[in-house]
């Protein structure tokens, strides 16, 4: 789900940070260009993990502060198609259902991708419907364990409407079709059921 990504930047450093330690600057002039930015096919940057080499500190013709060649590198958030995530609904609508891991909220579960028997009910709510009738809400704040399916970098739109949904520069998809995926609480019996079974072989 995390990882790290080495890059390298020409980085003008403004002068009023130049009056701190020079590694010390650096960071803060990198968080604050990388720090919970999307990167096209490298994710969330999540924070500046380390600095690894500074070269330069070139004043450049017509350039009012030095420029350093940094190598450095991110911790991004960046999960692979297949991996198992637990997050949180936070919204739902006729396409699917929103979910949130408190860091990162772009991810949708659409309804081609739910559970066998989830309809979605008169008031909204989207609700797997079991064999013996019962009706098991998907409700917001529920966890919920998905399986990444997609994982989109969609390009900046030149123009965008009012009414426009907000842009999300990455955009993962989620499955919950399948044995253990779907809200916790659906599986937490049959979870405990098996720890006391294997409990039991082990003695």
């Amino acid at each position: 789900m995390f990882v790290l990504s080495q890059i390298e930047h020409n980085l003008p450093m403004p002068p009023a940070l130049l009056s701190r330690p020079l590694v010390d600057a650096i960071k803060a002039e990198l968080e604050r260009l990388f720090l919970d930015k999307v990167l096209a096919n490298l994710g969330l940057c999540v924070s500046v993990y380390d600095i690894i080499s500074v070269e330069g500190g070139f004043i450049f013709p017509g350039e009012g502060c030095s420029t350093y060649k940094v190598s450095f590198r991110l911790l991004m958030f960046r999960p692979f198609t297949g991996e198992v995530l637990v997050g949180k609904i936070s919204g739902y609508d006729e396409k699917g259902l929103q979910v949130s891991l408190d860091f990162f909220s772009d991810i949708c579960i659409p309804a081609h991708l739910m559970q066998f028997g989830t309809v979605r009910g008169e008031d909204g709510r989207w609700m797997m419907k079991t064999e013996e009738g019962d009706e098991l809400h998907l409700d917001i704040d529920d966890e919920i364990r998905f399986l990444v399916s997609s994982i989109k970098y969609p390009p900046i739109p030149v123009e965008q409407k009012e009414d426009d949904k907000l842009f999300a520069p990455m955009q993962i998809n989620g499955s919950i079709k399948g044995d253990g995926l779907g809200l916790l609480a659906w599986w937490a019996a049959d979870e405990e059921e098996a720890e006391e079974d294997a409990e039991v072989e082990g003695e």
